[in-house]
């Protein structure tokens, strides 16, 4: 079962078919471009399927994002480690519109308080494409320095940003996991 992680803003929950319509749009548009996009319907829908697979094949994810007053679905955040990529990530993917309120920031913030307090990570890393410079603020906020570059088979060079270790956060850890 897929954990709900809640906070006075955004309510992050397990990616499912309702889904489909939101990542279609996200994947059918440039502003995927960072993240293996654009793709059409089809491979869109089998992103939502790698999204939930993971889950059953690491015990963790990426949810998707909502504002929890609304239920306004603003994007997908989490964590992700699938072959050939260098270590586990923290990642986060606004859907149009959503940028410039927090939200990436909040669900990163978020996924990294579960990753080391309840997973037990002691690391984690997020990877930025270089031109992806919102992303790389974003990363920033988390307290995560730019560490090195990884060349990945599909995606080329990106850029490895590197988080701040658990004891070294002052966050006081997750909000709320039901």
């Amino acid at each position: 079962m897929i954990p709900v992680l809640t906070s006075d803003r955004l309510t992050l929950r397990g990616p499912d078919a309702r889904d489909i319509a939101a990542l279609g749009a996200f994947y059918g548009s440039d502003r995927s471009r960072f993240v293996g996009g654009p793709k059409d319907a089809e491979m869109a829908w089998r992103q939502l399927a790698t999204e939930i697979g993971h889950w059953t094949l690491c015990g963790y994810g990426r949810w998707m994002v909502d504002v929890t007053e609304t239920g306004e679905t603003v994007g997908m955040a989490g964590l992700w480690n699938p072959a050939g990529w260098p270590e586990p990530e923290i990642g986060w993917d606004l859907f149009d519109g959503f940028e410039g309120k927090g939200y990436a920031t909040e669900a990163g913030a978020m996924a990294r308080s579960y990753a080391y307090d309840v997973l037990g990570w002691d690391t984690a890393i997020s990877l930025v494409a270089p031109a992806n410079t919102g992303s790389a603020r974003v990363a920033e906020r988390l307290g995560a320095v730019m560490e090195r570059t990884f060349t990945h088979v599909r995606f080329g060079e990106v850029l490895i940003y590197r988080h701040p270790a658990p004891g070294a956060l002052s966050d006081g850890g997750a909000e709320a996991y039901a």
